[in-house]
Protein backbone atom coordinates (compact mmCIF):
# COMPACT_ATOMS: atom_id res chain seq x y z
CA UNK A 1 0.00 0.00 0.00
CA UNK A 2 1.43 3.56 -0.84
CA UNK A 3 1.42 5.74 1.95
CA UNK A 4 2.34 8.85 0.70
CA UNK A 5 0.67 11.52 0.05
CA UNK A 6 -0.67 13.39 -3.86
CA UNK A 7 0.98 15.80 -5.09
CA UNK A 8 -1.84 18.25 -3.79
CA UNK A 9 -1.88 16.44 -0.52
CA UNK A 10 1.67 17.07 -0.15
CA UNK A 11 1.79 20.78 -1.15
CA UNK A 12 -0.95 21.24 1.48
CA UNK A 13 1.35 19.83 4.09
CA UNK A 14 4.43 21.77 3.01
CA UNK A 15 2.61 25.17 3.19
CA UNK A 16 1.23 23.95 6.69
CA UNK A 17 4.31 22.72 8.28
CA UNK A 18 6.45 25.70 6.96
CA UNK A 19 3.58 27.93 8.38
CA UNK A 20 3.84 26.40 11.61
CA UNK A 21 7.99 26.25 12.23
CA UNK A 22 7.75 29.82 11.20
CA UNK A 23 5.55 31.27 12.71
CA UNK A 24 3.70 28.98 15.17
CA UNK A 25 7.32 28.14 17.16
CA UNK A 26 7.39 27.17 20.81
CA UNK A 27 7.83 30.67 22.33
CA UNK A 28 5.04 31.63 20.15
CA UNK A 29 2.58 28.56 21.22
CA UNK A 30 3.86 30.19 25.03
CA UNK A 31 2.48 33.59 24.64
CA UNK A 32 -0.86 32.13 22.92
CA UNK A 33 -1.67 30.33 26.10
CA UNK A 34 -0.68 32.73 28.46
CA UNK A 35 -3.37 35.08 26.78
CA UNK A 36 -6.46 35.85 28.08
CA UNK A 37 -8.25 33.73 25.27
CA UNK A 38 -6.16 31.10 25.24
CA UNK A 39 -5.82 30.97 21.43
CA UNK A 40 -4.42 33.70 18.82
CA UNK A 41 -7.18 35.27 16.13
CA UNK A 42 -4.39 36.16 14.30
CA UNK A 43 -3.60 32.43 13.08
CA UNK A 44 -6.97 31.68 13.04
CA UNK A 45 -7.29 33.91 10.39
CA UNK A 46 -4.45 33.05 8.42
CA UNK A 47 -6.17 28.82 8.76
CA UNK A 48 -8.49 30.47 7.52
CA UNK A 49 -6.75 32.51 4.34
CA UNK A 50 -4.44 28.88 4.04
CA UNK A 51 -8.21 27.68 3.32
CA UNK A 52 -7.71 25.01 6.09
CA UNK A 53 -11.06 26.00 7.63
CA UNK A 54 -12.88 25.12 4.22
CA UNK A 55 -10.92 22.07 3.86
CA UNK A 56 -13.52 19.43 4.42
CA UNK A 57 -16.40 21.31 3.27
CA UNK A 58 -18.91 21.67 -0.31
CA UNK A 59 -17.58 24.20 -2.72
CA UNK A 60 -20.98 25.48 -2.50
CA UNK A 61 -19.93 27.00 0.96
CA UNK A 62 -16.56 28.03 0.27
CA UNK A 63 -14.83 25.06 0.73
CA UNK A 64 -12.63 22.41 -1.21
CA UNK A 65 -14.58 18.92 -0.57
CA UNK A 66 -12.00 17.01 0.99
CA UNK A 67 -12.12 13.95 2.54
CA UNK A 68 -10.41 12.70 6.06
CA UNK A 69 -7.14 11.46 4.09
CA UNK A 70 -7.20 15.18 3.08
CA UNK A 71 -7.18 16.58 6.62
CA UNK A 72 -4.40 13.87 7.48
CA UNK A 73 -1.04 16.46 6.46
CA UNK A 74 -2.75 19.03 8.09
CA UNK A 75 -3.82 17.28 11.77
CA UNK A 76 -0.24 15.62 11.61
CA UNK A 77 1.00 19.21 11.27
CA UNK A 78 -1.03 20.67 14.40
CA UNK A 79 0.26 17.74 16.50
CA UNK A 80 3.63 18.23 15.84
CA UNK A 81 3.33 21.91 16.32
CA UNK A 82 0.61 21.52 19.55
CA UNK A 83 -1.63 24.11 17.99
CA UNK A 84 -4.18 25.53 20.62
CA UNK A 85 -6.49 26.85 17.99
CA UNK A 86 -10.52 25.22 17.74
CA UNK A 87 -9.48 23.67 14.85
CA UNK A 88 -10.72 20.13 15.66
CA UNK A 89 -14.05 21.10 17.65
CA UNK A 90 -15.06 23.73 14.96
CA UNK A 91 -13.91 21.79 11.86
CA UNK A 92 -13.93 17.86 12.87
CA UNK A 93 -16.76 17.97 15.40
CA UNK A 94 -19.64 20.89 15.18
CA UNK A 95 -19.12 22.08 11.82
CA UNK A 96 -19.55 18.06 10.59
CA UNK A 97 -22.74 17.91 12.31
CA UNK A 98 -23.98 20.90 10.32
CA UNK A 99 -22.79 19.44 6.83
CA UNK A 100 -24.15 16.15 7.68
CA UNK A 101 -27.33 17.02 9.73
CA UNK A 102 -28.12 20.42 8.99
CA UNK A 103 -30.96 21.81 6.82
CA UNK A 104 -29.98 23.80 3.62
CA UNK A 105 -30.56 27.10 5.47
CA UNK A 106 -28.50 25.76 8.26
CA UNK A 107 -25.46 25.13 6.21
CA UNK A 108 -26.13 28.22 4.64
CA UNK A 109 -25.89 30.20 7.67
CA UNK A 110 -22.99 28.27 9.60
CA UNK A 111 -20.80 26.65 7.01
CA UNK A 112 -19.45 30.24 4.89
CA UNK A 113 -18.97 31.96 8.21
CA UNK A 114 -16.77 28.64 9.50
CA UNK A 115 -14.80 28.62 6.41
CA UNK A 116 -14.00 32.39 6.47
CA UNK A 117 -12.88 32.43 10.00
CA UNK A 118 -15.25 34.50 11.68
CA UNK A 119 -17.67 31.92 13.33
CA UNK A 120 -16.05 29.04 15.72
CA UNK A 121 -17.81 26.10 17.08
CA UNK A 122 -17.99 24.28 20.10
CA UNK A 123 -19.18 20.68 20.53
CA UNK A 124 -21.16 20.40 24.15
CA UNK A 125 -21.82 16.69 24.34
CA UNK A 126 -19.94 14.90 27.51
CA UNK A 127 -21.86 14.79 30.51
CA UNK A 128 -20.96 13.56 34.24
CA UNK A 129 -20.60 10.05 34.79
CA UNK A 130 -21.44 9.53 31.38
CA UNK A 131 -18.00 8.38 30.49
CA UNK A 132 -17.76 7.70 26.53
CA UNK A 133 -20.98 6.74 26.37
CA UNK A 134 -22.51 9.01 23.51
CA UNK A 135 -25.98 7.45 24.67
CA UNK A 136 -25.66 9.04 27.83
CA UNK A 137 -27.36 12.01 28.20
CA UNK A 138 -29.12 13.86 30.81
CA UNK A 139 -29.58 17.33 29.51
CA UNK A 140 -33.18 18.08 28.87
CA UNK A 141 -35.03 19.89 25.32
CA UNK A 142 -38.77 20.96 26.36
CA UNK A 143 -41.10 21.88 23.62
CA UNK A 144 -42.07 25.41 24.39
CA UNK A 145 -44.40 26.58 21.94
CA UNK A 146 -42.43 26.49 18.26
CA UNK A 147 -39.07 26.03 20.36
CA UNK A 148 -37.44 24.23 22.92
CA UNK A 149 -35.80 24.74 26.85
CA UNK A 150 -32.74 23.51 27.77
CA UNK A 151 -31.67 22.39 30.97
CA UNK A 152 -28.90 20.47 31.94
CA UNK A 153 -24.97 20.81 32.46
CA UNK A 154 -22.35 19.38 29.82
CA UNK A 155 -18.13 19.01 31.21
CA UNK A 156 -15.15 19.64 29.40
CA UNK A 157 -16.52 21.11 26.61
CA UNK A 158 -12.92 22.05 24.74
CA UNK A 159 -12.62 25.29 23.73
CA UNK A 160 -16.65 26.64 24.96
CA UNK A 161 -14.79 30.28 26.24
CA UNK A 162 -14.24 30.95 22.77
CA UNK A 163 -16.64 29.83 20.34
CA UNK A 164 -19.64 31.68 19.11
CA UNK A 165 -21.76 28.46 19.09
CA UNK A 166 -22.29 25.14 20.81
CA UNK A 167 -23.54 22.08 19.15
CA UNK A 168 -26.09 20.53 22.30
CA UNK A 169 -27.03 17.40 22.30
CA UNK A 170 -30.31 16.97 24.27
CA UNK A 171 -32.56 14.79 25.52
CA UNK A 172 -36.08 15.64 24.00
CA UNK A 173 -37.31 11.52 25.15
CA UNK A 174 -36.71 8.78 26.76
CA UNK A 175 -34.45 7.55 29.75
CA UNK A 176 -30.84 9.04 30.38
CA UNK A 177 -29.45 5.98 28.70
CA UNK A 178 -31.85 5.39 25.99
CA UNK A 179 -30.53 5.07 22.57
CA UNK A 180 -33.67 7.33 20.95
CA UNK A 181 -34.96 10.44 22.05
CA UNK A 182 -31.61 12.50 21.49
CA UNK A 183 -31.72 16.01 19.30
CA UNK A 184 -29.00 18.28 18.84
CA UNK A 185 -29.29 22.06 18.90
CA UNK A 186 -27.40 25.27 17.22
CA UNK A 187 -27.26 27.39 20.84
CA UNK A 188 -25.58 30.92 20.96
CA UNK A 189 -23.06 31.31 22.78
CA UNK A 190 -24.37 34.43 24.96
CA UNK A 191 -28.12 33.15 25.02
CA UNK A 192 -30.05 33.78 28.14
CA UNK A 193 -29.65 30.73 30.73
CA UNK A 194 -26.03 29.90 29.05
CA UNK A 195 -23.27 30.05 31.78
CA UNK A 196 -19.81 28.83 31.86
CA UNK A 197 -17.04 27.70 34.60
CA UNK A 198 -14.14 28.42 32.25
CA UNK A 199 -10.41 26.64 32.79
CA UNK A 200 -7.43 25.71 31.13
CA UNK A 201 -6.73 21.31 30.88
CA UNK A 202 -4.11 19.91 31.68
CA UNK A 203 -2.88 20.26 28.05
CA UNK A 204 -3.26 23.83 27.54
CA UNK A 205 -6.05 23.68 25.70
CA UNK A 206 -9.26 26.24 27.16
CA UNK A 207 -12.66 24.09 27.82
CA UNK A 208 -15.33 24.94 30.08
CA UNK A 209 -18.70 23.31 32.15
CA UNK A 210 -21.64 24.90 30.56
CA UNK A 211 -24.43 25.25 32.40
CA UNK A 212 -27.98 25.51 30.52
CA UNK A 213 -30.87 26.77 33.02
CA UNK A 214 -33.77 27.72 31.16
CA UNK A 215 -32.23 28.55 27.55
CA UNK A 216 -35.28 29.01 25.10
CA UNK A 217 -33.83 28.35 21.22
CA UNK A 218 -36.05 28.54 18.17
CA UNK A 219 -37.64 25.68 16.49
CA UNK A 220 -34.98 25.88 13.24
CA UNK A 221 -32.25 25.56 16.19
CA UNK A 222 -32.56 21.90 15.91
CA UNK A 223 -30.11 20.00 14.19
CA UNK A 224 -31.11 17.01 12.32
CA UNK A 225 -34.19 14.40 13.11
CA UNK A 226 -35.62 15.36 16.68
CA UNK A 227 -34.70 12.55 18.51
CA UNK A 228 -32.90 10.25 15.90
CA UNK A 229 -29.25 12.21 16.55
CA UNK A 230 -27.30 9.12 18.28
CA UNK A 231 -26.31 7.96 14.36
CA UNK A 232 -25.03 11.59 13.67
CA UNK A 233 -23.40 11.37 16.58
CA UNK A 234 -21.66 8.11 16.30
CA UNK A 235 -20.51 8.89 12.88
CA UNK A 236 -19.19 12.41 13.58
CA UNK A 237 -17.15 11.45 16.37
CA UNK A 238 -15.87 8.43 14.98
CA UNK A 239 -14.81 11.22 11.63
CA UNK A 240 -13.16 13.49 14.61
CA UNK A 241 -11.18 10.46 16.39
CA UNK A 242 -9.96 8.84 12.78
CA UNK A 243 -8.47 12.93 12.63
CA UNK A 244 -6.99 12.78 16.59
CA UNK A 245 -5.08 9.65 15.28
CA UNK A 246 -3.65 11.77 12.84
CA UNK A 247 -2.96 14.63 15.25
CA UNK A 248 -0.90 12.00 17.53
CA UNK A 249 0.78 11.05 14.58
CA UNK A 250 2.34 14.87 14.28
CA UNK A 251 3.18 14.89 18.48
CA UNK A 252 4.93 11.40 18.46
CA UNK A 253 7.04 12.21 15.53
CA UNK A 254 7.72 15.42 16.91
CA UNK A 255 8.90 13.52 20.55
CA UNK A 256 10.49 11.30 18.41
CA UNK A 257 13.10 13.84 16.86
CA UNK A 258 13.46 15.81 20.07
CA UNK A 259 14.58 12.75 21.68
CA UNK A 260 16.75 11.56 19.01
CA UNK A 261 18.48 14.77 19.13
CA UNK A 262 19.05 14.73 22.92
CA UNK A 263 20.68 11.57 22.30
CA UNK A 264 22.74 12.71 19.72
CA UNK A 265 24.42 15.63 21.92
CA UNK A 266 23.73 14.74 25.72
CA UNK A 267 27.41 13.43 26.65
CA UNK A 268 27.69 11.10 29.70
CA UNK A 269 30.94 9.52 30.52
CA UNK A 270 32.56 11.74 27.83
CA UNK A 271 30.42 9.91 24.55
CA UNK A 272 27.30 10.54 23.42
CA UNK A 273 24.39 8.64 25.62
CA UNK A 274 23.24 7.62 21.82
CA UNK A 275 25.87 5.32 21.84
CA UNK A 276 24.81 2.77 24.51
CA UNK A 277 22.99 0.18 23.30
CA UNK A 278 20.36 0.01 25.41
CA UNK A 279 19.04 3.33 25.00
CA UNK A 280 19.31 2.74 20.92
CA UNK A 281 17.37 -0.65 21.55
CA UNK A 282 14.68 1.77 23.64
CA UNK A 283 15.02 4.42 20.54
CA UNK A 284 14.01 1.56 18.58
CA UNK A 285 11.23 0.82 19.83
CA UNK A 286 9.78 4.47 19.78
CA UNK A 287 10.10 4.55 15.91
CA UNK A 288 8.63 1.47 15.61
CA UNK A 289 5.72 2.69 17.69
CA UNK A 290 5.33 5.81 15.37
CA UNK A 291 5.32 3.90 12.55
CA UNK A 292 2.30 1.56 13.90
CA UNK A 293 0.70 4.31 14.85
CA UNK A 294 0.76 6.14 11.39
CA UNK A 295 -0.53 3.02 9.75
CA UNK A 296 -3.39 2.75 11.46
CA UNK A 297 -4.06 6.56 11.53
CA UNK A 298 -4.09 6.03 7.70
CA UNK A 299 -6.32 3.19 7.78
CA UNK A 300 -8.79 4.71 9.73
CA UNK A 301 -8.85 8.24 7.72
CA UNK A 302 -9.33 5.90 4.84
CA UNK A 303 -12.25 4.04 6.29
CA UNK A 304 -14.11 6.49 8.13
CA UNK A 305 -15.84 7.66 5.29
CA UNK A 306 -15.92 4.86 3.33
CA UNK A 307 -16.71 1.79 4.96
CA UNK A 308 -20.05 0.26 6.60
CA UNK A 309 -20.92 2.08 10.28
CA UNK A 310 -20.13 -1.90 11.65
CA UNK A 311 -16.54 -2.02 9.81
CA UNK A 312 -16.07 2.02 10.75
CA UNK A 313 -16.49 1.40 13.88
CA UNK A 314 -14.12 -1.39 14.15
CA UNK A 315 -11.36 0.15 12.45
CA UNK A 316 -11.74 3.41 14.51
CA UNK A 317 -11.89 1.32 17.74
CA UNK A 318 -8.87 -0.88 16.30
CA UNK A 319 -6.73 2.75 15.42
CA UNK A 320 -7.60 4.18 18.53
CA UNK A 321 -6.09 1.51 20.80
CA UNK A 322 -3.00 1.15 18.81
CA UNK A 323 -2.45 4.89 19.11
CA UNK A 324 -3.23 5.13 22.73
CA UNK A 325 -0.32 2.64 23.61
CA UNK A 326 1.50 4.58 21.18
CA UNK A 327 0.48 7.83 22.64
CA UNK A 328 1.60 6.12 26.17
CA UNK A 329 4.45 4.59 25.23
CA UNK A 330 6.08 7.34 23.35
CA UNK A 331 5.56 10.08 25.82
CA UNK A 332 6.76 8.30 28.61
CA UNK A 333 9.67 7.24 26.91
CA UNK A 334 10.65 10.75 25.56
CA UNK A 335 10.29 12.24 28.97
CA UNK A 336 12.45 9.26 30.78
CA UNK A 337 15.21 9.40 27.65
CA UNK A 338 15.97 13.69 28.55
CA UNK A 339 16.11 13.12 32.17
CA UNK A 340 14.80 15.71 34.39
CA UNK A 341 15.10 18.12 31.48
CA UNK A 342 12.02 16.19 30.47
CA UNK A 343 9.87 17.54 33.42
CA UNK A 344 10.58 21.36 32.77
CA UNK A 345 8.26 23.69 31.47
CA UNK A 346 10.80 24.74 29.47
CA UNK A 347 10.72 22.31 27.23
CA UNK A 348 8.25 21.13 24.39
CA UNK A 349 8.68 17.37 24.86
CA UNK A 350 7.24 18.34 28.43
CA UNK A 351 4.33 19.80 26.56
CA UNK A 352 3.83 16.85 23.74
CA UNK A 353 3.71 14.69 26.76
CA UNK A 354 0.64 16.58 28.31
CA UNK A 355 -1.36 16.43 24.85
CA UNK A 356 -0.17 12.73 23.95
CA UNK A 357 -1.95 11.39 27.16
CA UNK A 358 -4.94 13.66 26.73
CA UNK A 359 -5.02 12.75 23.11
CA UNK A 360 -4.96 9.04 24.49
CA UNK A 361 -8.37 9.58 26.96
CA UNK A 362 -10.45 11.17 23.78
CA UNK A 363 -13.16 10.03 22.44
CA UNK A 364 -12.60 6.89 24.31
CA UNK A 365 -9.23 5.42 25.79
CA UNK A 366 -8.09 1.52 24.85
CA UNK A 367 -9.90 0.29 27.33
CA UNK A 368 -12.66 1.62 25.81
CA UNK A 369 -12.23 0.82 22.63
CA UNK A 370 -11.63 -2.65 22.87
CA UNK A 371 -14.74 -3.16 24.38
CA UNK A 372 -16.16 -1.97 21.35
CA UNK A 373 -13.94 -3.86 18.92
CA UNK A 374 -14.63 -6.72 20.38
CA UNK A 375 -18.19 -6.27 20.60
CA UNK A 376 -18.17 -5.60 16.75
Amino acid sequence: MNFGYSEEQQLLANSVQQFISKSYTFEARKGIIESPSGYSEQVWATFAEMGLLGLPFDSEYGGFGGNAVDLMSVMEAIGEGLVVEPYLPTVGLSGQCVARGGTNAQQKAILPALVAGKLKLAFAQSERGARYNLAHVTTRATKSGSGYILDGEKCVVVHAPCADKFVVSARTSGTETSEKGISLFLVDRNAPGVTLKTYRTVDNQRAADVHFSGTTVPGNALLGKKGAALSLLETVVDYATALLCSEAVGAIRFANAATLEYLKTRKQFGVPIGSFQALQHRMVDMMMSYEQAKSMACLACVKVETAEAAERKRVISAAKIKIADACRHVSQESVQLHGGMGMTEELKVSHTFRRLTTIAQTFGDADHHLDRFTAL
